[in-house]
């Protein structure tokens, strides 16, 4: 799995002209699943994003995780994360997860974080979706459940 974490002030997504997902500070989350992700590869991601220690103490250190400032999570899920352009100009996406597995995935994450207590918004997955954000530093961390980067 694959994951963009931008801490921010607000983000939304929104389809066909509806939000379908809002939050004030907390995390934006853009999750891409890749052939061969699991259930490990699931419990890395959720316990390493719930517990991103990206928000300020009250010393201005970034020690605290978004459940310690009563923050959120917009989950948004982006295919386009595996994409491969090593080659040519054309992305290939051939190591994104098919639709349907890839979709329990996502949504068994925010499950997860919802286990834990967390408020968290989705996108609807597949659809054609627009997210608007406040990057809040900015803050932006990338992250791969087989820890590649």
């Amino acid at each position: 799995m694959r994951a963009v974490v931008q801490r921010v002030s607000q983000a939304a997504v929104v389809v066909q002209g509806q939000t379908v997902g809002a939050i004030d500070r907390g995390l934006l989350v853009l999750l891409s699943v890749g052939h061969g992700d699991d259930d490990v590869d699931l419990a890395y991601m959720a316990d390493k994003i719930a517990g991103l220690r990206i928000f300020a103490d009250d010393a201005g250190k970034m020690n605290l995780a978004v459940g310690d400032v009563a923050g959120a999570i917009l989950l948004v899920s982006q295919f386009t994360l595996h994409g491969d352009a090593r080659r040519g100009k054309r992305p290939s996406f051939t190591a994104a997860m098919a639709p349907e597995p890839a979709a329990l995935l996502v949504d068994r994450c925010g499950q997860a974080w919802r286990a834990q207590g967390l408020r968290v918004e989705q996108g609807v997955f597949g659809a054609d979706m627009q997210v608007s954000l406040c990057n809040d530093g900015p803050v932006t961390i990338l992250l791969d459940s087989k820890k590649l980067f």
